[in-house]
This record gives structure tokens, sequence and C-alpha cells, in this order.
């Protein structure tokens, strides 16, 4: 059975990952989805992978959109 969780890597203090979070809340309402949280400050090979790019959204297998994304573009990664 498929992992139906969708992982958002975000950073302290990072007003567009409070965005993504929010679109992805939105675009993963009624689909069964769940998402998964990750903060990338206090690891440093998640910071050197994501740094520059965050909010970014990973599917199970790890597909992954940068910001800026739709809510559109992450149910792309659902299906």
């Amino acid at each position: 059975m498929l992992n139906k969780v969708i992982t958002i890597y975000v950073g302290n203090n990072c007003h567009l990952c409070e965005i993504g979070k929010d679109l992805i809340i939105e675009a993963l309402k009624a689909t069964g989805w769940k998402y998964d949280e990750v903060n990338i400050s206090n690891n440093v090979l998640l910071r050197e992978k994501y740094g520059l790019r965050i909010p970014v959204a990973v599917n199970p297998e790890g597909n992954e959109k940068s910001w800026p994304f739709t809510p559109s573009q992450i149910k792309q990664l659902i299906l």
C-alpha cells in the first residue's frame, strides 16, 4: 500500500514555508493524503539539499516540487 503522506521541508521563521504549508493543506483536503512537516534548520544535510529552495514538497516516490507551487501542482504530486 502506498504511503499517502507528502513531506514538506521548511525552515525557522520562513514566511514562504507557512504559505506553502497552507497551500498543501488546501490541496490535500478530501484526498485521504496527509502531510509531514520536517524542519531543516538543525540538520546540515537537509539544509544543504533544501536550504535555498524551501518550502519543498516531496511525495512518497521522492518526486519534489520546490517553491513556488500551487495547489494543483501539489495534486499532481499525489496522482
